[in-house]
């Protein structure tokens, strides 16, 4: 049996009943959902997978189980109105069968597919019009030598469900290359080509069951080694190109029935847009809305979740950039240099209660300012403070 952590008082007898929203996930997403729902009265409960969550942490009520049992699925869902994610990593078929149980899953388990599987959303949107890469199916090291034999080498393999933050994808220069990355893969992968990126972009997408749809400015998002290292609100693009990848974005929502909150991750190369991935729940390239926009992403997903109306997608200053906060090569804590961190004037840093380890993401500093140079300056300044190389 699932064990309950942090749990809520009872409300007074005569208090009005408020909405039970439950989040599969209690991570330092669900965190930052859970700030959110405290100011809008919102009942908040996570299903857990243990005590040390960044949100259990927090104080968030959580239900620890297996998110794999159906049983401990079925009795998350019994206590809220409503089940939303912060993660992609539930199996479907689960998500389904409460479903058809008479539960309310937001997003649906027909369009959270489109996030957890690669090549269904890949053949999905390709069918549908949307612009996607040239794409297999590669089961073996020859579907995937074929496909280069077409496209060139290098190729880019990715695992059809279960990668983030460039788990799961690798850049293959050889079929011997390919045979390793297949090895440990038994469903195959998706093989598309090395594609020129000019940029990387996202849209933030809110969307009701009534097709009320809300999206956020486009922003463009900086990787380093796979990991989003900083983004820039708005991206630094023409009104045209902005205008076309904000309209992408929706349609691609409405298209696949999404409802809450959905980021598509687009790249711009020399032949136009093409989608990257999707994902059906706030999403790293919307940190910066929390102090940049009217609205921020986490309040807008339990708006979307409740059916509320949407908030205000408006930013509330010229330009915002958010840092991702690394943990150092020295394994230290960048909690250590918080206090030296706060004395930056303009800077928001957002510490996720994670253990600290080399490489691993640890929280995230947003500025705002007049103009992205500035908002840059001041976030990066931060950021190296807490992760020890400020000079």
């Amino acid at each position: 049996m699932a064990e309950l952590l942090n749990p809520r008082p009872p409300a007074p007898d005569d208090a009005p009943r408020r909405p039970r929203l439950g989040v599969l996930g209690a991570g330092q997403l669900a965190r930052m959902d859970q700030q959110a729902a405290i100011a809008l009265d919102v009942d908040l409960r996570l299903l857990a997978d243990g005590p040390s969550d960044a949100a259990v942490l927090a104080g968030a009520e959580a239900l620890v189980g297996d998110h794999g049992d159906l049983d401990v699925l079925r009795e998350f869902a019994s206590g809220v109105d409503v089940v939303t994610f912060e993660f992609e990593g539930v199996d479907n078929a689960l998500l389904r069968t409460l479903e058809e149980e008479g539960h309310r899953l937001v997003p649906a388990p027909a369009a959270k597919l489109f996030a957890q599987d690669k090549l269904h959303q890949r053949r999905g949107l390709g069918e549908a019009g949307f612009p996607v890469p040239p794409f297999e199916h590669a089961r073996t090291a020859v579907d995937v030598a074929e496909f280069a034999a077409t496209h060139g080498w290098p190729v880019v393999l990715k695992a059809p469900r279960g990668g983030y933050d460039g788990r799961g994808v690798g850049v293959v220069a050889d079929a011997q290359a390919a045979a390793a990355f297949l090895a440990p893969l038994p469903d195959g992968a998706l093989v598309e080509p090395a594609l020129r990126i000019e940029r990387e972009l996202a849209v933030q997408v809110a969307r009701t069951s009534d097709g009320a749809t809300a999206a956020y400015p486009v922003v463009e998002t900086v990787q380093h080694e796979a990991m989003l290292r900083e983004l820039v609100a708005p991206a630094e693009i023409d009104d045209a190109l902005a205008a076309e990848a904000s309209d992408l974005a929706v349609r691609i929502v409405e298209h696949i029935g999404g409802t809450g909150l959905i980021a598509v991750e687009l790249f711009l190369t020399p032949d136009g847009l093409q989608v990257n991935e999707l994902a059906m729940r706030p999403h790293n390239s919307g940190h910066y809305s929390i102090e940049g926009a009217v609205t921020s992403q986490f309040e807008q997903h339990v708006r979307a979740a409740l059916d509320w109306p949407l908030g205000s997608t408006e930013l509330i200053a010229p330009a915002a950039v958010t840092v991702n906060v690394v943990g150092p090569e020295d394994g230290s804590d960048p909690r250590e240099r918080l206090p030296a961190a706060l004395a930056v004037q303009g800077a928001h840093v957002h510490l996720y209660g994670k253990g600290a380890r080399p490489g691993r993401k640890l929280g995230h500093v947003t500025a705002l300012g007049p103009d992205v140079a500035t908002a840059r300056a001041t976030a990066w300044r931060a950021a190296e403070i807490l992760e020890g190389t400020a000079s």
